[in-house]
This record gives structure tokens, sequence and C-alpha cells, in this order.
């Protein structure tokens, strides 16, 4: 009988997130001949189940209750817990989202396992496979093993590309019953506060900005600049600071940690706490009327000049090949 390795299959408005199939890509990478087991939790069945598997899932588990309408980590712990027990995994595997790092170590420190958290990559060196992730705010790499025992994974997202999905590959979704206690903590709505279309730690191009955009207003320059590449708009804390955005948009140190195709930086000095935060993205485009910016350290282009003058041309440019 092959191990098993489960993908928690997170969701975001009924829609699963893309590090989902990212995470089902990982865990054909962890057990070799594995059987992949996608766990869906939630207040009702999705009908976006064969997703799982075009990306390649084996089978798929859904644990549906009333109590599970929203995340909470006391009910989506109760959840997994049969799960877990029924099909002794050798791993699970998060996507490193906000959920994935909240309920990962929680189920680990139940399960008295091992946790290795926001994997960049995997690597198998005959029947070792190590797990890489980034320490010391990204200025250095550890390799990871697993012993022995169950073991919990987040990966960030946009780093293990998941695999080309196969529409033919179909399947039918294994209800598992469970019981959830009365929990503690119960939310009664969720009101989110960006307007993005585009999720800022999956996107794979950010527009970027910092002190430089000078007011809240000319955020809107990186927004149209943004909604043309199909990305997603950041800013450094010192932006978030001067409220010139929301700290929902915060990249760095103590923000979010992105990864993305394309990193356009655009009147950012590239202070230490924001590099740590996207200096592993592809390509970095920096733009900047500072020539000795410390954000031309680490760009791949360099733009010296004025930001608001440069941005628009590059937004009218986009316009003409990509609309």
């Amino acid at each position: 009988m092959p191990n098993k390795v489960l993908v928690f299959g997170e969701q975001r408005d009924g829609e699963f997130r893309q590090v989902v199939f990212e995470a089902i890509a990982a865990a054909k990478q962890i057990e070799e001949d594995s059987e992949v087991v996608g766990v869906i939790i939630g207040k009702e069945e999705t009908n976006q189940v064969n997703q799982l598997y075009h990306y390649g899932a084996d089978r798929v588990v859904s644990v549906a209750h009333e109590r599970l309408a929203h995340y909470t980590p006391e009910g989506y712990a109760q959840a997994f817990r049969d799960v877990i027990t029924k099909e002794n995994p050798r791993a699970i595997v998060f996507g490193h989202t906000a959920i994935g790092r909240d309920l990962a170590p929680k189920l680990a420190s139940r399960h008295k396992s091992g946790l290795i958290s926001d994997v960049t990559e995997i690597e198998r060196t005959g029947d070792e496979c190590l797990f890489i992730r980034p320490i010391y705010s990204g200025k250095a790499f550890e390799k990871v093993i697993i012993k022995e025992g169950l073991t919990f994974i987040t990966i960030r997202p946009n780093n293990i590309p998941a695999l080309e999905p196969n529409t033919d590959r179909t399947g039918e979704v294994e209800k598992s019953e469970t019981e959830i206690a009365d929990l503690h903590t119960l939310i009664k709505d969720v009101v989110k506060n960006t307007s993005s279309g585009v999720d800022l730690s999956e996107a794979s191009v950010i527009v970027s900005g910092g002190r430089g955009m000078k007011t809240k207003e000319n955020f809107k320059l990186l927004d149209e600049l943004a909604e043309v590449l199909g990305g997603a708009v950041g800013a450094s804390r010192g932006a978030c600071d001067a409220e010139y955005c929301d700290y929902a948009l915060q990249i760095g140190q103590t923000g979010k940690v992105v990864t993305p195709d394309l990193y356009i930086a655009v009147g950012l000095s590239g202070a230490i706490q924001h590099v740590a935060g996207m200096s592993n993205s592809k390509i970095i485009v920096a733009i900047n009327k500072d020539p000795e910016a410390e954000i031309f350290q680490i760009a791949d282009y360099g733009i010296v000049g004025d930001l608001f003058d440069i941005v628009p041309k590059l937004t009218a440019e986009f316009k003409k090949i990509l609309v």
C-alpha cells in the first residue's frame, strides 16, 4: 500500500487558491509513488472538486459541517482529526498562506509531529527528500530532512510549479463524517479591507510603491499599471505608515513575503526590511530618481527618473501591447 500525502484544499470565495495546485505538485515530490489526497473543509461540498483531480490528486475527501462556514483554527483542526486518523498520512501539505501558517503548526502540535514551514524548493537525493526554506530574512537557506513520523509542511506560493492540468482526470469526492464540538470562537462575518482582485501573496506581477509616491492619490498610478499587467499592488512599510495605502498591502519583514515573476518597485529606496519580503522575485524592475538608491543593487533592470513621468508612459505602452 503506497504512503499517503494529504493536501489542504484551501478555498477563498468558493475557489481553490492557486497554491493548492502547487501543493499537489509538492506532495508528489515528497513520497515517490505516494497517493495524494486532497482534503476540502467547509460548510458544504464544492463543485470545483475536479480541479484537484486535474492537477494530480488521486483522491479527494470532503468534510462539510455547518460550523465550518468560516475558518477557525479550532473548527478546522477538529475537521482534520478524523481524516488524519483514517488516512494515516506520511505528510500533510498546506499553502504558506495566512490560514496555512495558522493551522499547520496547531495540528503539528496537537499530533506531536514535526513542522517544516515556508518551503520554497524540494530536492530528492536517492531515498531522501530535502526541503529548502529561507532563513534570516532570506539571507540564507537551510535544507531539512524528514526522518520519521507524520510531518506538516507549508509551501510558499509561486515557488513550486503546479503540474500541467489534465482535464481528462476526474473523480468523485469521498465524504468524511465528523462531529464538530461547540466552538469557543464564532465568526459572524468577514469584511475585506482591500478591493484588489488579485491576491498579493499569489500574484505573478506586483507593482509596489514606497514613500516616493508622496500621496495616497498617487497610488492610483500603480493601480492603473497593475490592472493592465493583471497584477496586484503592494507597498513598503514607509508608504503604509504615511497612510498612502492600507497595511494589507505591506510587503517586507513585518508584512507579506512575495515571490512574483515580475516585481516593479516604484519610488522605493530598498530598505532591508522591505527587501526581505521581495528579494526572491524572479525579475525585479526598479524606478527611482536617485541613482544611488539601494533598490538598484538587487534590481535586474533599473530606470532612473521621475516616477510620475515614467509610470504613466509604461502603462500606456503596456496597454498598446496587452489590451
